[in-house]
Parts: C-alpha cells; structure tokens; sequence
C-alpha cells in the first residue's frame, strides 16, 4: 500500500521520513544503536543528553541485556574505577531502595548484601539488587530523555546492513523498517551489525604465541577441588569405552596454548527465591534428559553435598544464582555455535541452556539418586512469582559471556590489563579479574572427565584504550562498538562486565556525537575533544 510522503517526529526529537517507496518507512536520526543491551541504553540516553536524535533498536524483547536479566550481583572490580553514567545508573538504584515501598518480601535492615563490606558501606550506590528495579531505573533514564526502545527490530541477516564510500549509511530490518544515521553503535552481546558491516573479527581463543600473553589459548592447567577428587567417569556406562561418552564430554586431546574457535560457557544467572508467598515451584521440563544429568549425580554419589550453584543474597530474598564448578548451571561446551549462528540456530542454543537449567534445578529438588538433605535444601527455591512475568518468570537473557570480538586498531591484550604496556586514549577504566569459565569438557586418557580453558587473575584498574571501540579505517568510519569490541580472549575475561559496559556505551556514545558536530570520522575524532567532554560527564579515565 502505497503511502503519502510526510514528516513526523519520533522518540527525541528523531526525524521520520516517510518516503512514498510501497510500505516501506525510511527514518533518519544521528546516531542508530543496535542492541539495548546496558551498554545500548547508556549509549542512548548519553547521545540524547547530547542533543542527538537517538533509535535503539532491540533485537529480542528484553531491555538492559544482563543487568536486568538476573545479574544482580553486579562484578563491579574497584568501585571507584566506575563513574559517568554507570555510576549514576548505581546511585539511582539506591534511591529506589531508599523508598521502603520497594522491600516487599523483606526490610531493608535484614538484607546482607553480597561481596566485600567495603562495596556495601556507601548507601548512595547500590550494587545488588532485583532484576525488576534495575528495569524501572533504565526505563526512568530512557523516559526522561523521550526515548522508546523499539523491540524485534532484527538486522536481515548478512545483507541489512548498506554501506557506501566505507560508511555505514542504512540498516535494513526484518519489520521492514529503514534506518538512516550519520553514526552507528553496536551495543549488542552478538556483534551483528559490526559482522555484517565488513568488519574484521574474531571468536575463540587465540594461541598464546598470537599476542604473547601467558593465559590465552587451550589450557587444562586449572581444576576445581571436586574435579581433582571425585574422578568421574565420562563413559555412558562406567568403565566401558564402547558405551560412548556422556553428553557434553568431547572426545579430542587437547594442545596447551593452542587456538580454538570455542568460547567459554553460557548460563543464565538464575533469580530464585526462597519466600513461600512469592515462589513458583520449578517444573519438570518438558525436553528433560536424564543424561544430561549425570555427571553431576556422579559427583554427588562421590561424596559431593555443597553448594552445586551460588546463592547471592539480592533484596527481598531473591537470588542472583551463578554457576559453581565443575557441575553446575553452566552447559559447558554448547554454546559453541552462538556468535556466528543465524536467528533460528541462537534461539535452539537459548532454548537448550533453558532446558538444561530448569532440569539440573529439578534433579536437585527430586531425583532419588540426589541425597534427602540435599533435595529438602534445594525444594526451598523457586522462581519469583515478580520477576519475568512476560517471560514465564525465567531470565530472557542468556549470559553470553563471550561472542564476536572486533579486530580494530587498538587490541586490548593481558599486558595491558596488568599494565605492562601502556593504553593511549583511555575512556573508561576495567578492574574486574581477568577470568575465563569453562570452554570444553573432555575424557582425559584414563576416561575421566576433565575441563579446560579456565583462568583467573586479579588486575588493578586499567584504562581502556578508544581505539579498541572503533575499526580500522578502511573498514567503516562511522561506527562505534562498544560490548564486542576489539580485545584479546584474555584481556576480553575482565572487561566483559556490566558496569564497564556502560561505561564504554558513554563513551561511545559521545565519540559519535563529538564526530558529527565535527563533521569527522570516528578514527579522526581529536582525543582531546573526546577526553574533556569524558571528564565533564565524570567518566573516570585514570586510577
């Protein structure tokens, strides 16, 4: 149906061209962010604060990506390394529990918050909290600058994104929708929009002769206590090669320090509660596999009775549950497909790791090999009858704790998180461990099972280089990439957290509004420009 050329407004101040092409809308704004991820959120409300024309674009249906998808026990590293908006996004959190409106299953003076007392001793930044709260508190920052976050806007694969002279000039989405901009951003978990844009990546571990950094590539050097007793065997039928190993054990022989396409294990960071007016009982799934199941029952009847997953105690006696090692909520190995799968094959990945949850929470509560004080214990939780209503009360965001990784002109690497070599151009600081979860499952020459790829090193806070977020010159000039962006495995396992994920949506964001009121490419951008407006919006740049 054809449509008459018109103007309208949308969102901030956002200029809709409707153009008479059949049904198709082209729409015209600044700056275009793909994924509201929280790094897409900060992103938007940063360039709106800037005076820019902002559309945020939401693959799925959820919005602020892990922060409000159950990670409330934020990995925040040094807390005085994390200011600008991040922190403000924490101080609001506060405020909201400063109302005791929001202590609904619980009072303010019995809630312990998790981690370190010195994290918890300041009562105007809260860094635990609901999934629900963190929601309210983006949705205030984005109404407060007239921006709605536009869900199911998916890029069509390979070919939704138009570039023309090494800029990025539309977006083309499965709606139909057309977006124009003078800046992009990809803010997402999958890298999309840079991926198809042309621009150089990479997924996986690089060796560790690639960057000369001790950590990277294959490693079997690190075991959990449990897996350095129990010896469990990786055969269907204990013993018996013939049988074939059980699910998720794969059969190769690893090389220490090699390269390798996977990536470490996702789950979902579980919100569970234990309030009996407020719980949902956990159900057997429907696609349940008992197999699936059993390395984690061997390990129990090896002599395994602690605690199979963290509870970290968030307000009103919800959880912020986290894997624990060796068998726990992480579906290690099965996520390998993610960053480079299309639609239907991601959403089979999700579903799975869905499945695999639910089912380990339901063999704890009730299989009759798990131990009765085992099964009473774990029967106390359930699923928040509050939170994710619109999305059977289970997380809609799996924590994808490594996907794409950009190769721009500046590859944040180990030395630099040690600082060992220095970072030019900060415009944010990381100070989380670099760490990695688990990225395979495997029998070990005597048939017992074994991991590999973990590592955990404390760093002290270090800068994040600009460079990092932008391509290289040739390959796009207007776009900004601030969640997969260009860093090594290793460097990747302490930047990859939430509050630094803000922290680079900022900066990115006020890169690219800097760029188009200098009519300049993102690579051209004057540092000094970019670092003065930074330090007026209370980015910390150095430690």
């Amino acid at each position: 149906m054809m449509r008459t050329a018109s103007l309208l407004f949308y969102g901030c101040g956002c200029l809709l061209a409707v153009i008479a092409r059949g049904a198709t809308a082209i729409e015209t704004c600044d700056v275009a962010i793909y994924g509201a991820t929280s790094s897409g959120v900060i992103a938007a409300v940063q360039a709106a604060r800037m005076g820019k024309s902002v559309v945020l674009l939401e693959p799925g249906r959820h919005m602020g990506g892990m922060t409000t998808g159950g990670l409330g026990a934020t990995d925040t590293g040094r807390v005085e390394a994390i200011g600008g908006l991040a922190r403000e996004f924490y101080e609001r959190i506060a405020r909201k529990y400063d109302d005791d409106r929001y202590w609904t299953h619980q009072s303010r003076d019995q809630y312990i918050p998790p981690g370190p007392a010195s994290r918890a001793a300041d009562r105007r930044v809260m860094w635990t909290f609901e999934p629900k709260v963190a929601a309210e508190v983006f949705a205030d920052m984005m109404r407060e600058q007239g921006i709605a976050v536009r869900f199911r806007e998916r890029l069509v694969p390979k070919i939704g994104v138009t570039r023309e002279g090494g800029r990025i000039v539309e977006l083309v989405l499965e709606s139909g929708a057309r977006i124009r901009a003078k800046m992009f951003i990809d803010a997402s978990y999958e890298g999309d929009l840079m991926a198809w844009a042309g621009v150089a990546y990479t997924v996986g571990r690089e060796s560790t002769q690639a960057y000369g950094e001790s950590l990277n590539g294959i490693s079997t050097k690190y075991t959990y206590r449990h897996e350095r007793k129990d010896e469990i065997d990786a055969y269907v039928i204990v013993g018996d090669p013939a049988s074939g190993l059980l699910p998720t054990v794969e059969a190769r022989r690893m090389t220490e320090g090699a390269a390798d396409p996977g990536i470490m294990a996702s789950c979902f960071r579980m919100c569970l509660t234990n309030q009996p007016s407020n719980r949902l009982p956990i159900e057997k799934p429907a696609a349940y596999q008992e197999q699936h199941y059993e390395l984690l029952l061997r390990s129990i009847e090896a002599g395994r009775t602690d605690k199979f997953f963290n509870l970290l105690a968030m307000p009103n006696g919800k959880t912020d549950s986290n894997c624990t090692e060796p068998f726990s909520t992480n579906f290690v190995g099965m996520n390998h497909g993610y960053p480079d799968g299309d639609y239907a094959a991601r959403e089979k990945i999700v579903t799975a790791h869905r499945n695999y949850q639910l089912g380990f929470l339901w063999t704890l509560q009730h299989h009759p090999r798990v131990p009765e004080l085992v099964r009473q214990t774990m029967l106390a939780w359930g699923l928040p009858k509050d939170e994710f209503a619109e999305h059977g009360n289970w997380p809609p965001q799996l924590y994808i704790r490594e996907g794409r990784r950009m190769i721009g002109e500046l590859v944040m690497l180990q030395q630099h998180c040690e600082k060992l070599r220095p970072v030019a151009e900060p415009i944010g600081l990381g100070s989380y461990t670099m760490d990695s979860h688990y990225v395979s499952r495997f029998a070990d020459e005597r048939g017992k099972v074994r991991h590999e790829g973990n590592f955990d090193r404390h760093v002290s806070p270090y800068g994040i280089g600009y460079r990092a977020l932008v391509p290289k010159a040739d390959q796009c000039r207007n776009l900004l990439v601030s969640v997969c962006l260009s860093a090594s495995h290793v460097a990747y396992g302490s930047i990859r957290m939430e509050p630094v994920f803000m922290i680079l949506g900022q900066s990115a964001a006020t890169a690219a509004c800097l760029a188009i009121d200098a009519d300049t490419s993102v690579q051209q951008l004057p540092y000094a420009r970019l670092r003065d407006r930074l330090v007026a919006d209370k980015q910390v740049l150095e430690f």
